[in-house]
């Protein structure tokens, strides 16, 4: 070819990219927030049925973690050309094929496909007009035990939040051996000396993200709130703790979890756990992040948050009562029956271990969580396993944040037995029974629901849209939420019939706090 046909063909190539990228902002402009500019490409979104709702699902907020990524913290997110169709959400994270369990129905659970490495994705769902709007921002982080889950749970929908004025993000994170192997060849290739917590990096390099391009979305980047349920509250509670994420956020809302009572794992245990499972298969780094994600997922091990000295440089506890966390409103609580333990217990064996665990405080003990038949047996190893695993370290956050006064936190108790079929009944309010009634998903929840059920979820959602519009859930219309004082104990009960009252079990939580602190 001639050099001046191969400039000819140059200019009208060039003249066609021009035309095209012209004719995307002509129909910007015409349609509003259709397709918005993010720092890495333009994306396009999806009408809900009504038209007052555009969601954005499947943007990629960094690279995929493959390769040599593998376990790397998450690095920007590549460019593309032209407009990204964000009609779908991105895979969900490498963990174990989702299927029903006790409780949890398809609708609790992530889509069977498609799940992959290439993971990390966030969705978006928008009711502003122009970039303008400055909407207030909440964040959702899903729970699975750091183990599973993933944005694609039906529950997790954020139209209705949208419909608040709120505009609603939820994003994927690495979890599982993929999201948290720490081992000490990782710590060494890392210009910050840690491993281990690249779930947590995940979340913060979310966060980022957003603060960079939620503004394109109609959204405010300074009125942005993290929420999130079981391990997802645990993450919003170490990102509140965690220097990392400072500035990233201006409101917290942990529902059944945190870290401010338990003793993660130091950088080192974790380091050592991670090669006793190298050195049990017989496996090299190398060869660890050649193998197909699916064959290192089905590896055996325990992995979550550690002290890492970078992302948590100290434990969870620490942080907070040095008062070095960072410094939001909050709102926390759990279920009645957040619980996995089985009802089933004879009263003997029940009054046997709270001697052997308790000694001379087992009878002040068992005032609280009484024993006296079979079935009150039952209905206490209930209680005593919800408290130990959710509601105390949602108590104590409640008593440090309201000592140290600088922020005001919020505290609730959800009560309400979801509608079930025979089956279900003896579930009652469950782990996770709260996050259709506050996103209000009830829609997509899959049991004999009651006119009540739709004005609970009404109820609680307004209640977090508010919080997340100015840090105090009330508004006029809702039943007063009082800020939470440890000396009166008043939360907010949400059940058929809704009202602030003196927290339920408060008695058994002060027993079981006393005996932390002095042990």
């Amino acid at each position: 070819m001639k050099p001046h046909k191969t400039i000819g063909l140059k200019i009208v190539v060039l003249s066609i990219i021009i035309f095209s990228s012209a004719f995307t902002l002509i129909k910007f402009k015409q349609d509003g927030l259709n397709v918005v500019q993010t720092t890495s490409g333009l994306v396009s979104g999806v009408k809900n049925t009504g038209g007052d709702v555009l969601s954005f699902k499947g943007i990629p907020y960094a690279a995929a973690p493959i390769g040599n990524l593998r376990w790397k913290a998450p690095q920007p997110a590549k460019s593309w050309q032209g407009v990204r169709v964000a009609d779908k959400f991105g895979a969900s994270p490498i963990q174990g094929k989702p299927v029903p369990f006790g409780v949890y129905t398809s609708e609790f659970l992530i889509p069977e496909t498609p799940i992959d490495e290439d993971c990390l994705y966030l969705n978006v769902w928008t009711n502003a007009k122009t970039k303008q709007d400055k909407r207030p921002v909440l964040v959702w982080i899903y729970g699975g035990g750091f183990s599973s889950g993933g944005s694609g749970v039906p529950i997790y929908d954020g139209e209705a939040m949208a419909k608040k004025d709120v505009i609603f993000v939820s994003i994927n994170y690495r979890v599982g051996i993929l999201g948290f192997l720490a081992h000490p060849d990782l710590t060494k290739e890392s210009p910050n000396h840690a491993s281990g917590n690249y779930g947590l990096l995940d979340q913060i390099a979310a966060l980022k993200w957003i603060k960079q391009n939620i503004q394109a979305f109609g959204g405010d980047p300074d009125n942005v709130t993290i929420a999130g349920q079981s391990a997802g509250s645990m993450s919003v509670n170490a990102l509140v703790a965690s220097p990392l994420a400072k500035g990233l956020f201006a409101k917290a809302i942990s529902e059944s979890g945190s870290f401010l009572l338990s003793n993660s794992t130091t950088l080192k245990g974790a380091e050592e756990q991670g090669q006793k499972l190298a050195e049990a298969n017989s496996l090299t780094l190398k060869q660890l992040r050649e193998m197909p994600a699916e064959a290192v997922q089905k590896l055996q091990g325990r992995f979550s948050v550690i002290i890492d000295g970078y992302v948590l440089s100290q434990p969870v506890s620490q942080i907070f009562a040095e008062g070095k966390q960072n410094q939001v409103p909050v709102i926390t609580g759990w279920n009645a029956d957040d619980s996995f333990s089985s009802a089933v217990q004879k009263k003997e064996d029940f009054i046997k271990r709270a001697q052997d665990q308790y000694g001379a405080d087992a009878a002040e003990f068992l005032k609280h969580y009484p024993a006296n038949t079979d079935a009150e047996a039952g209905a206490s190893n209930v209680k005593i396993s919800r408290d130990q695993t959710f509601a105390l370290s949602g108590y104590k956050w409640g008593a440090v944040q309201s000592a140290q006064a600088k922020n005001p936190i919020y505290l609730y108790y959800f009560g309400r037995k979801v509608p079930a079929t025979p089956e279900f009944e003896k579930y009652g309010a469950f782990h996770t029974a709260e996050v259709p009634y506050v996103l209000n998903t009830l829609k997509f929840l899959n049991r004999p629901l009651q006119p009540a059920d739709h004005e609970l979820a009404e109820l609680m959602s307004s209640y977090w849209a508010n919080f997340a519009k100015t840090g105090n859930p009330n508004s006029e219309g809702l039943p007063l939420w009082p800020v939470y004082k440890p000396n009166d104990g008043i939360v907010m009960i949400f059940n058929e019939h809704s009202m602030a009252g003196v927290l339920p079990g408060k008695g058994g939580l002060n027993f079981l706090l006393s005996r932390t602190e002095k042990d």
